[in-house]
Parts: C-alpha cells; sequence; structure tokens
C-alpha cells in the first residue's frame, strides 16, 4: 500500500538529512515528493504538522524556509534503522526463551487494559489465554507495566517451552499469523517484476517506507515455527536487493535536487 505524505518525508529525511546537521528547503521537499505523486498543498500541510508535532524545526535563510530534524524525529529515524538493518524481519536466531507477562487488572480499568494491550502488541507480544501474554526472546515487558502504573497488577517471566509444547500451535493461538503474512505478500505483490515507479528517487523513499511499514509491528516470531515458505523471507531478501540497487541512481538524483544548508547554532524559527 502506498505510504502517506509523513512517511514518505521521514524517509526522505532520513537518507538525506539525518546525522548530518543539516536542513533542507522546502521547495526540495516539494520536489522531492511530486516524484512519488504527492502534491505541492499536501507536502506544504505535511511540513507544517510536522513541526507542529514537534518532529521539525524551521530554520529561514533569506527569503527561503528550510526544515531540520527534531531530537525527537531524529530518535524515530534511528528506531526504523535499527527495525530494518538489525532487528530484521527473519527471526532465525532464536535462543528459544520466552518473555511471559501475566496481568490481573479490575473489571472497570478498561481504558488501562487497553493501553496495556495497545503495548504490549506493539513490543511483539501475543495473548496465550487469559491474562497471559507472550513473546520471543527477552522483552523489556517491565518498562511498560512500569510505564503505565500498574507494576503491581503484572508479573513478568523468561522461560522455555517444555518438550512436550507444541511451539507452533502455540504460536498460531497468540498471533495473527495470516494478518501477519498479508503484509509480507503485498509488499511482494508491489515489488516483485516491474516497480512502482521508474525514477530512482521516488522508488527507493516508497520501497523503504513500505519496507517499513510491514515490518513495525511484526512480532519477529521464529522462523522455525512459523509456516512453510514464510513470506517474509522472500521479502526481505526482495527489499535489500531493490535498496542496495536504488541507493547509487537515488543519492544521484538527490546531490543535485536537494538544497541543504548546515544547521544554525541559534534556535529554531516558530
Amino acid at each position: 500500500m502506498p505510504s502517506n505524505p509523513q512517511t514518505l518525508m521521514l524517509m526522505l529525511l532520513g537518507d538525506f538529512v539525518l546525522d548530518r546537521d543539516v536542513c533542507v528547503f522546502s521547495g526540495s521537499a516539494i520536489d522531492a515528493l511530486g516524484r512519488v505523486g504527492v502534491s505541492e498543498h499536501a507536502t506544504r500541510s505535511t511540513l507544517s504538522r510536522m513541526v507542529h508535532r514537534g518532529l521539525l524545526r524551521r530554520q529561514r535563510d533569506g527569503r527561503r524556509m528550510y526544515f531540520g530534524l527534531t531530537a525527537r524525529a531524529a530518535g524515530i529515524l534511528h528506531d526504523g534503522r535499527r527495525r530494518i538493518w538489525e532487528t530484521g524481519a527473519v527471526n532465525d536466531r532464536w535462543d528459544g526463551t520466552w518473555t511471559l507477562l501475566s496481568f490481573s487488572l479490575p473489571e472497570s480499568w478498561q481504558r488501562q487494559r487497553h493501553d496495556l494491550r495497545s503495548q504490549l502488541a506493539w513490543a511483539g507480544f501475543g495473548p496465550l489465554q487469559g491474562g497471559l501474554w507472550i513473546a520471543p526472546g527477552r522483552v523489556p515487558a517491565q518498562d511498560i507495566v512500569t510505564g503505565l502504573g500498574l507494576s503491581a497488577h503484572a508479573r513478568v517471566f523468561h522461560a522455555r517451552a517444555a518438550e512436550l509444547t507444541d511451539i507452533a500451535a502455540m504460536v498460531g493461538d497468540a498471533y495473527d499469523l495470516a494478518g501477519l503474512a498479508a503484509r509480507y505478500q503485498e509488499f511482494l505483490a508491489r515489488w516483485e517484476g516491474t516497480p512502482p515507479y521508474t525514477d530512482p528517487l521516488a522508488a527507493r523513499l516508497s520501497l523503504i517506507a513500505e519496507w517499513l511499514g510491514a515490518i513495525r509491528r511484526d512480532p519477529r516470531l521464529p522462523v522455525e515455527h512459523l509456516p512453510p515458505d514464510w513470506p517474509a523471507v522472500r521479502a526481505q531478501k526482495l527489499f535489500r536487493d531493490l535498496e542496495s540497487s536504488s541507493l547509487a541512481p537515488a543519492t544521484a538524483i538527490a546531490a543535485t535536487l536537494l538544497d541543504l544548508r548546515p544547521e544554525s547554532s541559534s534556535g529554531p524559527e516558530r
């Protein structure tokens, strides 16, 4: 599925602004996202919203307005890099450990229950039964419950399954495997064969944005306990091949397209 303008903007900044102490001219951002089919109005609105959300800072140079990353946005982009290159989508080095979190909340605490379940799902947990959730590997679950003020209502364990446990069946019970697979199959459908964009910069921005969207909520289940021909394996290889081949031509375009300026030592313009 095509990505939204904010995600594409973050991909542009992650490739050509992050860790370089520079800002990009708004007109350059408009030209870059225009290659992906984003209108000038949509790009200007995206830049404005990202400033208000604390993701970008403005910097004026003469009559031109430049935009740089805030610490919050840099953190988001660094996390995305880790998910793509360090964590990856295929868990083929699982050590057999699981993180278990058991919780019991009063029936009236519907908001707290919703918040806890949402954060557990984001961290890679799946509901096994009742108030027992599991995640592969060692996950800092205690940080989640502490952050929500629920330490008195939850317990965290690290364990290994006994030999009689059918781990594949357990994984199928706790996770929506069909939904996870569908995201990778959608990625493959868009990027195998003829790519959706012929422009190298447009292709690269869209490729990375869509891949990050596919893996962001993947709990990285151990591949040996997933259905045969798990699509993440093929999708990850395709992504890495396309990303590698797109880097040089996209960088060449960006070098002539993007007007960059060093970040000012003075405070950002509001």
